[in-house]
């Protein structure tokens, strides 16, 4: 058995990958960051007896996820699970912020997903076997004011999920839409978000709390999974709240 994960140097990837390697499963790790991603796969291959390919490339660039696909294949390694884990964000008024980033955010975050998902998931089907693990967001259910495209990219990774997990469910082939909440990891820092980048670790559950989590809910079959009582309470509440009043609440936390 082997998983494929993307964005796996660091956060909830890695701790993603170290769950894999716990259970024995073969790894491929991608991401852009090699010499990282070669730290972690020498770790987990002393450390748990697996075999762990290693491939760095940006995945945000144009024709980055055929190129991947292309390679997997060109070493003979079948993929059962997939993780799209790979994405980032970006913090502003979106008419302030840099538009060629906004593309590559759009592009990583769903174009390389649904590529990815697309060409792995055909070869699931067809062996009639098989997990996705796409990594959403609690962002997916509500709107985002100053972090505009990326609750967008988010909303769709949740939707495109959960449509998919209805489709491919019959082949035996599973769907699960992991959504956390802010999390302790890079991210904040990378989207210049100042809630995350500027708070104290602990006040944000860990990346290896939530990989586990994901981990967990994938082996289970769940679609849809929010980590933590809080998320799950606030995201049931949006539902019942007018819309205008959740622009307004999020706006404010996000000032």
């Amino acid at each position: 058995m082997t998983a494929l994960i993307t964005g796996a140097s660091s956060g909830i990837g890695a701790e993603l990958a170290l769950e894999f390697a716990k259970d024995k499963i073969d790894l491929i790790l991608v991401a852009r960051r090699e010499d990282r991603l070669k730290q972690i796969a020498t770790t987990l291959s002393t450390n748990h007896g697996i075999k762990v390919t290693v491939i760095a490339l940006d995945l945000s660039l144009a024709g980055s996820a055929e190129e991947l696909y292309k390679k997997v294949k060109s070493l003979r390694l079948s993929v059962d699970y997939l993780v799209n884990n790979a994405g980032f964000g970006d913090n502003g008024e979106f008419v302030e912020c840099d538009l060629p980033l906004q593309e590559d955010m759009i592009n990583l975050n769903i174009l390389t997903l649904t590529k990815l998902t697309h060409l792995f998931g055909a070869d699931m089907k067809q062996n009639k076997k098989g997990n996705i693990l796409n990594v959403a967001s609690v962002a997916a259910f509500v709107p985002g004011p100053l972090m505009s495209v990326y609750f967008a990219t988010k909303h769709f990774v949740l939707a495109f999920s959960e449509a998919i997990a209805v489709e491919l469910k019959p082949y035996d082939v599973y769907v699960t839409a992991l959504c956390p909440g802010p999390t302790a990891s890079e991210f904040g820092e990378v989207a210049g978000f100042k809630m995350l980048s500027e708070a104290p670790a602990s006040k944000f559950p860990s990346a290896e709390e939530v990989a586990r989590f994901g981990y967990l809910k994938m082996k289970q079959k769940k679609v849809v999974c929010i980590h933590g009582w809080r998320n799950r309470l606030e995201t049931f509440t949006t539902r019942l709240v007018p819309r205008s009043v959740v622009r307004k609440i999020v706006y404010s936390k996000m000032k």
